[in-house]
């Protein structure tokens, strides 16, 4: 049987209550915290302070949550899974502040539902306008089209900055030589990346976190349970920059409310590891 929560509705994390203030300037005379959606409202937005920090949100009239499919937990039920592609897209909508149902689905019994609106039988799928959308890269960049604020766009200059840290990773994780220069190609790697974030950091694009950052995060969060579980590596102290960002990326709201267990990333590791 898979398991499927198909009815569990995800307030973002950054949902706050409107003052009576904000409110009156915004005509809206009543709002209550359980409708409360950050999302999108004809494409306008406001802003205002709190707490020191300015920030901007999109106000939506609709309490439409979208529906999204990802992977479930294969070791506890009703808890997400391993993927770091659909912790990508559920970090792009807590980061927007959108709601959405969840519906875990089990990669290893797709129920039939499930096959006909994934034909390839792949996560994540979102559904947008009743059309059912898969791919984190279309479902991110859709995202971002229909739901502008806050913007994380990243420009094209920086938008493949770390974006080969994954596939060398997983060669040194699969690699049984340990003279083979697999590790060498991850530590160059995370090397530039260092390097990159020292001169523009904190993040890849500057002070604001961006598209690239929420593809990255959950890639080098694999990175460090598996290679600390199958190699006892870890990211040495000669890159403080790159285990400063990774510090930053995994302490934020919206990465602790999406990760996967570590003992899923484990087990979702362990045939490439072995096999």
């Amino acid at each position: 049987m898979a398991t499927l929560m198909s009815g569990s509705r995800v307030q973002p994390a950054a949902c706050v209550v409107l003052s009576s203030s904000i409110k009156h300037h915004l005509g809206f005379n009543s709002l209550r915290r359980s409708n409360c959606s950050f999302s999108h409202f004809h494409h306008s937005s406001f802003s205002f302070r709190r707490s020191g920090a300015r920030r901007a949100l999109s106000v939506s009239m609709s309490v439409s949550p979208l529906e999204a499919c990802v992977k479930a937990s294969i070791t506890v039920p009703n808890k997400l899974g391993d993927c770091p592609f659909c912790q990508r897209v559920l970090l792009t909508l807590e980061e927007k502040r959108l709601p959405y149902d969840l519906k875990l689905v089990d990669l290893s019994n797709k129920p039939e539902w499930f096959l006909e609106i994934s034909s390839e039988g792949k996560v994540p799928v979102v559904k947008f306008d009743e059309q059912w959308v898969a791919d984190s890269d279309v479902i991110t960049q859709t995202l971002e089209e229909k739901y502008p604020n806050p913007p994380l766009a990243t420009p094209p200059d920086k938008s493949s900055v770390g974006s080969k840290i994954f596939s060398t990773f997983i060669a040194f994780l699969k690699s049984k030589d340990p003279n083979d220069g697999t590790e060498q190609a991850l530590l160059s790697e995370l090397s530039s990346f260092d390097s990159h974030i020292k001169e523009n950091g904190p993040f890849i694009n500057g002070k604001e976190i961006s598209a690239a950052d929420l593809s990255l995060g959950p890639k080098l969060y694999h990175l460090e349970i598996a290679l600390g579980h199958y190699k006892n590596w870890s990211v040495p102290d000669s890159l403080p920059y790159v285990k400063s960002y990774m510090k930053s990326i995994f302490s934020r709201e919206s990465f602790a409310k999406t990760r996967a267990l570590p003992e899923d990333v484990i087990a979702g590791w362990r045939p490439k590891v072995l096999g």
